[in-house]
């Protein structure tokens, strides 16, 4: 992998325009969204983008191919020029309010094609808060976006199409001063007008909490990455060929939990067979009780 170049210190990457394919003669996966660019490889904004997600994807970056990188470009639509222009006014608004620091950031953002396409095009909404609202392992019901170094996280909740290829999104986000709020916790606005945002731990966050009232000012969708990623294509999604399935993944971790963590894995496994919970719902919860490296672990013996 090329030597990274840390994404938070570039000061305005999302105004960059080199490597923009205008009109491609093949853009896959279609996004509807007119907005988006294609980015050329070997470009610097492509292999910034690129490297950012792969550096956060750990263990499985070797098993994880880039498909494309698109861009939200200003130029190529009236409302979304207007949006970066909005974002720009509240980033200066917390600017002041803030004693000078915005403390803007980047982050993560999963969810299906069509979700993605949905968010570009008229921005977020009640459906997308809907699916932290009934997540014990949500911290707040707002807008939940991953720490740009932990792009792990995020992709190990998309949903993928037939063809296992995955969409991600990278969003600049104005966290001004964040409040730290618990795992399950049903806040849904700031706790005093002291806080704009919230994050799982203030000395080092992984995850950021955009309030619905603020989420289509706080939050700027900037990159799309299009993936594969076999290993994970096993775990989530909706792949055909699947190289564990959860039924097999149960017996493998009845082997390996004490009897405490194996019952919670099966309780919330037939909450999502009775369909009280979501696919995602149930990954977060897997993750959360197992741990990635031993997931990870898993996957790979289970593709030898």
């Amino acid at each position: 992998m090329a030597a990274q170049v840390e994404i938070e210190d570039q000061e305005s990457v999302t105004n960059l325009d080199n490597g923009e394919i205008i009109n491609p003669s093949s853009q896959p996966p279609n996004f509807s969204g007119e907005s988006t660019i294609l980015l050329r490889e070997s470009t610097f904004e492509h292999d910034l983008i690129k490297n950012c997600f792969l550096t956060g994807m750990g263990s499985f970056a070797n098993e994880t191919t880039i498909v494309t990188v698109r861009k939200n470009s200003t130029e190529r639509r009236i409302t979304t020029k207007a949006k970066f222009a909005v974002f720009k006014i509240f980033t200066e608004a917390m600017t002041r309010k803030n004693n000078g620091d915005a403390n803007v950031k980047y982050g993560w953002y999963s969810g299906s094609k069509e979700e993605i396409d949905r968010v570009i095009t008229y921005g977020f909404s009640n459906r997308e808060i809907e699916k932290f609202e009934n997540d014990v392992g949500s911290h707040g019901v707002g807008i939940h976006l991953v720490h740009h170094r932990y792009s792990l996280a995020a992709a190990l909740v998309g949903e993928g199409d037939e063809e296992g290829i995955k969409n991600i999104l990278l969003c600049r986000v104005i966290l001004g001063k964040p409040e730290q709020i618990v795992a399950g916790s049903k806040q849904s606005y700031p706790s005093s007008n002291r806080f704009d945002s919230g994050v799982d731990n203030l000395e080092n966050p992984r995850k950021y909490v955009i309030w619905s009232s603020n989420m289509n000012s706080y939050i700027l969708p900037t990159y799309i990455i299009s993936f594969k990623s076999p290993l994970l294509r096993g775990l989530i999604g909706r792949a055909r060929s699947p190289c564990v399935s959860f039924s097999v993944l149960m017996s493998i971790l009845s082997k390996s939990l004490d009897v405490t963590r194996m019952n919670l894995i099966l309780t919330t496994y037939d909450d999502f067979r009775k369909r009280k919970l979501r696919r995602e719902e149930l990954v977060r919860k897997i993750r959360e009780v197992v741990g990635d490296h031993l997931l990870f672990k898993i996957l790979k013996n289970q593709r030898r």
